[in-house]
């Protein structure tokens, strides 16, 4: 018998679940994510797990939307970009400079050809002076070398040459995929880069409540494929963690439920993740994971996420319809739960004879400086320091002669994730409502009367106006919620997207899921989907219904749904995969290409023997540095091979050879 310890922590809650892996879940709790001090809400969660007197633990696991949540709204450090021998038009694939931002890029001659060899020398000078430049004003160095997958070389003289000078956290590209595509591996190396402080942040707070509660178990994370790593090893390649919340909630649905042919809402305070479970797995997607309209190298479940949850922005685009997300809100009623002090400001905004633009809204800081204080430029100085005592006004906060300047420095702040915007979202309209009775009521009807009248642009409202609104927005989240489930039925079933406002597909999808009892339609449309819904996440009970009944299917919201990640975090192995190629160099010479170097030989089932090998002992190797016991590898081969023409498979053109070694392990349990 073990006892497991999982940790789920969300943009809004974090969550604690404790398993006994034979009588499973016998303890759970939840608490409000702390961002300023993600200690405190760590601690609050397991304390409200853990039994008293508790019990040895064996194993904890982590799991956390965090990166997720912060790559789908464009959050995140500052990083440096260095480029090493690729073309300046790089910049403009693969939406590598919007990932970007602001954020410095360097491009420094080097990089490889497809065969290994140095298409430029490394330029040392230029790389040094780079990152001496831009060391104080970054919180992480990304590398990328054109082609470094086949020859590492310039990149791990660049990262050893970050870590020299600055001591700064840096991720090279060859580290985190084997896939060609050089500006989308450059792109998910930023991504890892970004993340770095963030998940260092929330590994610290998880260690330090281990150490005050004398828990001295193993702790591992949960990667994107749902496997397991030890803590220290996802600090190095923290982009694998950016699904770690959905792929531990896809195990935790499966874990839960007992189904095994469903579709897998989760919905939290920022995202809505949409899976599907084939005989009990779920689907991955090997050709990497696409968050917030970002397409990653990282092989992950295949999980469609969505910037919607209980916390989402509402705003209307121009034509006058509402859209929630992708951006989350602090929920005024939980502001007001927190901060008792702002129900006096919206007091106030509500008797203004007239509306502003920023009224309903506050800023507040979210955790604490990543960059030195002096590399904050002036206005942003400004701003950080009117948010020390706590909440304050938009409105008063940019109400100056620098308004615009202050709003960008805010936009920036808010942009690397140190401060957060509060207002009105699905959440108070359901506290509005009635349908939850959590936080502060007259938080959410302040702010639900100060957005009709916004929306209405009028200086009063009745309430049957403010009701109103809030039963759209609660509508407008079960149809967004539902269109999510399509697209991804569209996606997985049939290759299709709903792109295009006014296509025929999305026209026919919105029709069914609005409701609409127009008379003067001609004709009617529904949906159902032919599996189950297993809905899991804190706010499922209050919205998924209504979805589950638009689309015509059976609704399963399991036991303890609310920690289904938590569970999930728990219930995975440790699981490694390596890949090896083999390139023809000239006729009867072939090149091995591995992560560690290359290999040439004049035989080829000499070449094939020796990276079957060496790609079974690193994988080995890999899953044992990364916390498994009982390793068991598999090894495939694919061949590249065109065909010339004759039908004769013998007869085609070689391309190469590629080995892939999976290794396969139980994580290590303490006194187990």
């Amino acid at each position: 018998m073990a006892i497991l310890l999982g940790i789920d922590t969300g943009g809004t809650y974090t969550d604690a679940a404790l398993l006994d892996d034979e009588k499973g879940v016998i303890g759970f709790g939840k608490s409000l994510t702390t961002k300023h001090n993600l200690y405190l809400g760590i601690r609050s969660a397991v304390e409200a797990a853990l039994p008293d007197p508790p019990p040895e633990i064996n194993l904890v696991s982590l799991s956390t939307t965090l990166a997720t949540n912060a790559v789908v709204e464009g959050r995140g450090c500052p990083v440096c970009l260095l480029l090493l021998g690729y073309p300046p038009d790089a910049l403009d694939r693969e939406g590598l400079s919007q990932a970007l931002g602001s954020d410095p890029v360097v491009f420094i001659d080097g990089g490889h050809t497809i065969t290994g060899e140095e298409q430029r020398p490394l330029d040392l000078n230029a790389a040094r002076q780079a990152i001496t430049m831009h060391a104080g004003h970054t919180a992480a160095f990304a590398v990328s070398g054109y082609l470094g997958v086949y020859n590492p070389s310039h990149e791990l003289a660049v990262r050893n040459m970050v870590r020299e000078l600055t001591g700064l956290p840096v991720t090279c590209g060859h580290e985190l995929t084997s896939n060609l595509n050089a500006p989308r591996r450059a792109l998910t190396t930023v991504l890892n880069a970004r993340l770095i402080p963030l998940l260092q942040q929330l590994i610290q707070a998880v260690q330090d409540m281990l150490s005050e509660k004398a828990i001295h178990a193993p702790l591992m994370v949960v990667k994107g494929d749902g496997s397991l790593i030890k803590a220290s090893v996802a600090l190095e390649h923290p982009v694998e963690t950016i699904l770690s919340g959905p792929a531990a909630s896809v195990v935790g649905a499966r874990y839960l439920s007992k189904m095994e042919d469903v579709f897998v809402a989760d919905m939290g305070g920022t995202t809505t993740d949409i899976a599907i479970l084939r005989a009990g797995k779920p689907i991955l997607n090997e050709e990497g994971a696409i968050i917030g309209g970002w397409k990653t190298m990282v092989e992950a479940v295949s999980v469609h996420t969505s910037g919607l949850g209980g916390d989402s922005q509402i705003t209307w685009d121009k034509s006058g319809d509402m859209f929630l997300g992708p951006t989350r809100m602090v929920p005024l009623s939980l502001l007001a739960h927190q901060y008792p002090a702002v129900l006096a400001a919206l007091r106030q905004q509500v008797s203004q004879a007239s509306f502003k633009l920023h009224d309903g809204q506050f800023a507040l800081r979210q955790r604490p400086l990543d960059v030195a204080r002096e590399n904050l430029t002036p206005f942003q100085t400004m701003v950080w320091e009117a948010l020390a005592d706590g909440p304050v006004a938009l409105d008063l906060l940019l109400e100056s002669e620098v308004t615009m300047l202050k709003s960008y420095a805010l936009e920036r702040l808010v942009e690397h994730g140190l401060v957060v915007i509060s207002g009105f979202t699905p959440t108070d309209a359901a506290h509005v409502l009635g349908y939850i009775q959590e936080w502060s009521l007259e938080g959410a009807n302040l702010g639900a009367e100060l957005m009709a009248r916004q929306a209405g642009k009028c200086t009063s409202v009745s309430i049957m106006q403010i009701r109103d609104l809030c039963q759209k927005v609660v509508h407008q989240i079960t149809v967004q919620a539902g269109k999510a489930i399509v697209s991804t039925a569209l996606a997985e079933g049939y290759h299709m997207n709903m792109n295009g406002k006014n296509s025929l597909g999305r026209l026919l999808v919105d029709q069914a899921l609005a409701g609409q009892d127009d008379l003067d339609t001609l004709m009617g449309v529904s949906l159902t989907l032919r599996r189950p819904l297993v809905a899991i996440g804190a706010p499922v009970r209050t919205y998924f219904p209504a979805v589950a009944e638009k689309m015509h299917t059976q609704l399963i919201i399991p036991d303890h749904a609310e920690v289904a990640n938590a569970v999930g975090a728990v219930a995975g192995s440790v699981m490694q995969t390596l890949r090896a190629f083999i390139k023809p160099l000239a006729p009867e010479r072939f090149r091995v290409h591995l992560p560690v170097g290359i290999q040439d030989f004049d035989n080829f089932e000499e070449a094939i023997a020796y990276a079957t090998e060496e790609a079974r002992s690193l994988a080995d190797e890999h899953a044992r540095y990364a916390g498994a016991s009982a390793v068991q590898v598999h090894i495939s081969r694919k061949d590249q091979i065109i065909d010339s023409g004759n039908g004769v498979p013998s007869g085609g053109f070689f391309l190469g050879t590629e080995i892939k070694a999976t290794a396969i392990g139980r994580p290590k349990l303490a006194n187990g």
